[in-house]
């Protein structure tokens, strides 16, 4: 059986981004392009009035943020999945985001291969962060003292974090540190211990949560 079109809602509060992003998904056969909002007030009352998939929202908007929508959103509408996109990209705005379940967190500046994509992972039930967002939170974990409220980490632990997180495999991983494949696997297991994680993916989750814990 065919998969019905994803429904989404696009909140931003600048009219020619809309109009850029409406132009861009439009011929989309998997899209359908519910309404559009200029601020966070309107694209509620659009998720309370129809059937939506996603929502895709800016951050700085007038009358409600990106944040609170966000917030609001997951309390009154859960079935229905956010993806942030934004021109923000300081740590404590995606670390706001993530602590408040956003499914997903992408740059404007991001390619509509790279946005399809996150549609699409998002819709599919994962969460979908961007490289580059993936890699400004590992910055902030492991510099200007980030790292003090986070549970004791080696050297090498936080090599192989940043790793991990940068999608490197474990072949990949133990070339560049001159280390064996199972040397690796034993940090991993250590860091998913020390931090009471269960998986890789648990990993990359908790570094975008706690990009400025």
């Amino acid at each position: 059986m065919k998969k019905e079109k994803i429904n989404i809602v696009i909140a931003d509060d600048h009219q020619m981004f809309l109009d850029g992003l409406t132009s861009l998904l439009k011929d989309e056969e998997s899209i359908h392009l519910v309404d559009t909002a200029l601020n966070g007030e309107e694209a509620l009352q659009i998720v309370e009035r129809n059937q939506v998939d996603i929502l895709i929202m800016d951050i700085s908007m007038p009358k409600v943020d990106g944040i609170e929508l966000n917030s609001l959103v997951k309390k009154n509408h859960p079935s229905v999945k956010t993806l942030a996109l934004t021109s923000h990209s300081d740590h404590y705005m995606i670390s706001k985001l993530a602590k408040g379940k956003v499914n997903g967190y992408l740059l404007k500046n991001a390619e509509k291969f790279e946005l399809l994509l996150a549609i699409n992972k998002i819709d599919q039930g994962e969460d979908y962060f961007s490289q580059m967002v993936k890699d400004k939170v590992v910055e902030s974990m492991f510099s200007n003292g980030a790292e003090n409220d986070l549970p004791e980490l080696s050297k090498r632990e936080k090599e192989i974090i940043k790793l991990i997180v940068s999608q490197d495999t474990a072949p990949e991983i133990a070339e560049k540190l001159f280390i064996s494949q199972n040397t690796v696997n034993t940090h991993r297991k250590n860091i998913l211990t020390k931090l009471k994680l269960k998986n890789v993916a648990g990993l990359v989750k908790f570094a975008v949560e706690n990009g400025l814990a």
